[in-house]
């Protein structure tokens, strides 16, 4: 085989650096933080890049949809709960700025455990063998009874198992989402695939009264889809259920005549994915409005969010 002869570069065209567009300059860069500086700070800190231009951009349509008295509509999986945000979402409840919940089936599971227990979220691997994992008796008695009872009742499963967290008076009721809804009278609403949840497996489930409680909390989702005209809509933690949930409600609004296409949306979590991605952040606000994906855990992106968002809400009264 020959060797090629080394290209000569020698001929190379160049131009000005000074004359050439370019994406950053120092104006777009960090500054730096002192100790002790405020939330305002730390946000205006931000280099004018990538997420730190939308981060804020994010914020400031937050408090807009607020302050227009339009909904900010959360939708979200397990895994919000089990890194113990519900105080900071409890906060925004009893702010009436999250205006609506909507939740997958593992959800109530362990938002009811926090209630009645004050812990959830047991060791997997250690029970599985002997098939022990999500047997425990009284998280199957509360929510499949209260799904049985919302199902007699005409209730949606949020409305009907927030309503037995509150008359259970448990002892972690101030933590729990679907009792503090309930109390506020915010619509919370249960998106649920069968055969995911441990409560399906426990005698007491009925699979008529999960799909009519849950049908027509996907009714009720739909209704407050139809009025997001303004709005927000925010997906965290959810990768595939909600984001579809999400997609579906807003064609079939669309399809009865309401007009949604200008709002705000946003989809939190610590890896990008295909869904959330494509359901919340892009098809959806396609023609106005705009999307955000926000990468990073939990447990940091959500507390710098509501810090952020209350702070600006402050800052324009």
């Amino acid at each position: 085989m020959t060797i090629p002869e080394p290209l000569d570069f020698s001929g190379l065209h160049t131009y000005s650096l000074h004359g050439r567009p370019s994406k950053v300059t120092v104006d777009n860069f960090a500054r730096p933080i002192p100790a002790g500086s405020t939330v305002r700070a730390l946000l205006d800190s931000l280099p004018d890049q990538l997420l730190g231009r939308d981060f804020p951009e994010l914020v400031r349509r937050l408090a807009a949809v607020h302050r227009g008295g339009r909904p900010l509509l959360v939708g979200m999986g397990a895994h919000v709960i089990k890194v113990g945000l519900n105080p900071l979402l409890i906060d925004l409840m009893e702010r009436s700025i999250i205006t609506g919940i909507a939740m997958n089936g593992a959800c109530i599971i362990h938002d009811a455990e926090i209630a009645m227990a004050g812990f959830t979220s047991e060791e997997v691997g250690n029970v599985l063998g002997d098939g022990a994992f999500g047997a425990a008796r009284e998280t199957g008695e509360v929510l499949n009874g209260a799904i049985n009872q919302g199902a007699r009742d005409g209730m949606g499963m949020g409305a009907a198992v927030g309503a037995a967290l509150v008359a259970g008076n448990f002892p972690h009721n101030d933590k729990s989402l679907l009792a503090t809804a309930s109390r506020l009278g915010i619509p919370v609403t249960v998106h649920v695939a069968m055969g995911t949840d441990i409560i399906h497996i426990h005698p007491s489930a009925s699979g008529e009264a999960i799909g009519k409680t849950s049908h027509l909390d996907f009714r009720i989702f739909c209704a407050q889809v139809a009025g997001l005209q303004g709005g927000a809509y925010l997906n965290i933690g959810s990768a595939v259920l909600l984001p579809e949930v999400f997609l579906k409600a807003l064609t079939v609004v669309r399809n009865l005549g309401h007009r949604v296409d200008d709002f705000t949306t946003a989809n939190f979590d610590f890896m990008k994915q295909y869904r959330p991605l494509t359901n919340v952040v892009n098809r959806p606000t396609a023609k106005s409005g705009k999307g955000y994906h926000v990468t990073g855990h939990h447990e940091l992106m959500i507390p710098l969010l509501v810090a952020c968002l209350l702070d600006e809400l402050e800052k324009t009264l």
